[in-house]
């Protein structure tokens, strides 16, 4: 079993630190207090590849795998979870939609502008009465003649006032449940389909997060994404790989609060020396070090069996999510308390992480989903 990273991942980790450090954490604060979506960023992203970096180069992608993605994911989440999640939802959720289940048209018109970096992706699954229960979903498309009529409104879609291109599940045959169900591309400008309301966040104030509306949206039939009647069961598909994104989301966060954490401790003095040197303060290090290595290992376990692409790999993508995510909410919890009062103002970095890493214990499947989804692997259920 070897663990350690190649040079080019190596590599790969030291570039999108370094420009992780340069040129998003002098402008972290500013994002976050105005709730501004980081534009200026996108063009640099694009040219490190990062847009693209789990697509084949013939599609314009970097070519790389998922070991390569939660290296990126992590060293963007470690300095700004906005940034880090903007860039997941992109690749995982809506260019990997049209990867895995698009036509081959429908790759070279939608996938390579996005995996370019030339276009933003945005993935529209969750509705006001259709979160955990998927399945609930009321938008609807009605065919007619040649083309689909779509209507209702989607809720919580990651660059949804931003993004070119949207993916997002509609009714197709109502009385089917989730088997009446598919999955439509939507390109920005159409009529009848414009973003909502700006959600007003806790967390992660800097990734916008919108509703989507469509008012008698009318597309080309061919912008049908996969079989109809198969979008839920492809989004399930989809949904794995984006586990493992919002686990290297946790786990970047728990890394950059855990080292605010012991940087603090180092340099703060009480009763005569720094209260790294008490054992309390120790014991909180260790702790923290300690999850956040589990929760690497279980995030780029999943990630090198998505690799492999030899088979499904649900459950490890749910471990991953679930412990990464629950790891990051106590390694910030533990961060604030070791900054003490400084914990509690913007001054210092450990309040930002415990808003921000909240998310990752509710975007793309509660924990309690991940439970009841691992439950059902290790019970033979899945299908059930």
């Amino acid at each position: 079993m070897d663990f350690s990273l190649n040079e080019e991942q190596q590599q790969l980790r030291r570039t999108v630190r370094d420009f992780a450090e340069c040129e998003i954490a002098p402008k972290v604060t500013e994002w976050d207090e105005a709730s501004r979506f980081p534009s200026e960023i996108l063009p640099q992203l694009a040219e490190m590849g990062l847009l693209g970096i789990i697509f084949p180069e013939r599609y314009g992608g970097a070519g790389l795998g998922y070991i390569e993605y939660v290296i990126a994911i992590e060293e963007l989440s470690r300095v700004d979870g906005s940034v880090g999640i903007l860039v997941a939802a992109h690749n995982s959720l809506c260019a990997n939609h049209i990867y895995k289940f698009g036509t081959e048209e429908q790759k070279q018109k939608y996938l390579v502008p996005l995996a370019q970096g030339k276009k933003l992706g945005a993935w529209s699954l969750t509705e006001p009465e259709a979160g955990s229960d998927a399945a609930g979903t009321k938008t609807t498309a009605v065919r007619q003649g040649d083309s689909w009529v779509l209507n209702g409104a989607k809720t919580f879609t990651t660059n949804g006032h931003y993004a070119d291109i949207c993916v997002a599940m509609a009714v197709t045959d109502p009385g089917k449940g989730h088997h009446g169900i598919s999955a439509f591309i939507i390109e920005k400008g159409t009529p009848g389909f414009r973003p909502g309301k700006k959600e007003n966040k806790l967390g992660l104030r800097a990734s916008d997060t919108s509703e989507i509306v469509f008012t008698d949206c009318r597309i080309p039939a061919c912008n049908l994404l996969g079989r109809q009647g198969e979008g839920f069961k492809n989004s399930l598909a989809i949904l794995d790989g984006g586990r493992i994104s919002i686990a290297a989301l946790a786990l970047g966060m728990a890394q950059g609060a855990y080292e605010a954490a012991l940087r603090y401790a180092k340099q703060r003095r009480q009763f005569g020396r720094s209260i790294a040197e008490f054992q309390a303060i120790q014991f909180k290090l260790a702790d923290m070090a300690t999850q956040i290595e589990a929760a690497r290992l279980l995030t780029y376990h999943a990630a090198w069996l998505a690799d492999r692409e030899d088979g499904r790999f649900t459950k490890e993508a749910s471990m991953a999510k679930l412990y990464a995510g629950e790891v990051a909410v106590r390694v910030a919890n533990e961060a604030v308390q070791i900054h003490g009062g400084y914990g509690f103002i913007k001054d210092y970095p450990a309040e930002k992480y415990y808003r921000d890493v909240k998310l990752c214990t509710i975007g793309e499947g509660t924990s309690e989903i991940q439970r009841l989804v691992i439950a059902r692997q290790l019970l033979g259920k899945a299908n059930a």
